[in-house]
């Protein structure tokens, strides 16, 4: 099952309340069930359930890879130790004023894209703890680069005025296919409508027809 649509709260922007690895994948405490059901099969992954910083706000705070994951220092302790047992992967902490770590960073196993004006520490922190080179740069000439594509091991579905020159470079810096699309019926921030692995996605439950077809063939994920 490479794909399944959903809504969470009764909303499409489901990119934006889960959390997705290869390893692993996180949805809010008061999830129902049947979002939990979904995520397992379409990620083929364990499902874990979370809050970070009191929010459910899990794919905008949570940045991480099949190596680890960073939350923002607004986490507590309790979630960050509940985080890390469930997950079994090693947690570090971000301690800097902003906070919208997914909307920041766009990483797969491989490498992580930031924007131009990111904190030297913050790319520092990616690059040791995540184990991945990190460069800077735009999409869509956004510097929130992390809200403006999602990403695999597989491949990487981009904001559709993604240029020219930045469709390249993320093919160089990620060394996968890159493509275009947009999400939730043409909502332009692609990570927003969209949680992903290397095995599948869930998709915002306004995603047509056609842009579930582009952002499977995007992410390498058609026919499971």
């Amino acid at each position: 099952m490479p794909l399944s649509r959903i809504s969470l709260y009764g909303n499409a922007n489901v990119g934006a309340f889960i959390f997705a690895t290869d390893r692993c994948a996180l949805i809010p405490n008061d999830a129902p069930a049947s979002v939990e059901r979904e995520v397992s099969e379409a990620l083929e992954v364990p499902v874990l359930r979370a809050t970070v910083g009191g929010s459910v706000l899990l794919g905008i705070f949570i940045i991480g890879n099949s190596r680890g994951m960073i939350l923002p220092g607004t986490s507590s302790d309790e979630e960050i130790g509940a985080i890390g047992t469930a997950t079994g992967l090693p947690v570090a902490i971000y301690s800097g004023k902003k906070n919208a770590l997914g909307n920041m960073v766009l990483v797969n196993d491989r490498a992580a894209l930031v924007g131009p004006d990111t904190d030297p520490s913050l790319m520092e922190l990616v690059s040791r703890h995540l184990k991945v080179e990190v460069k800077a740069g735009t999409i869509a000439e956004i510097a929130m680069t992390g809200v403006c594509a999602a990403v695999n091991s597989r491949g990487l579905v981009a904001h559709p005025m993604t240029t020219d020159a930045e469709v390249k470079a993320l093919a160089e810096l990620f060394n996968i296919p890159v493509d275009i699309s947009t999400v939730n019926c043409g909502f332009p921030y692609v990570r927003v409508g969209i949680a992903a692995n290397s095995r599948g996605a869930v998709v915002g439950s306004a995603t047509t027809g056609p842009e579930m077809a582009r952002i499977e063939s995007s992410l390498g994920i058609t026919g499971g």
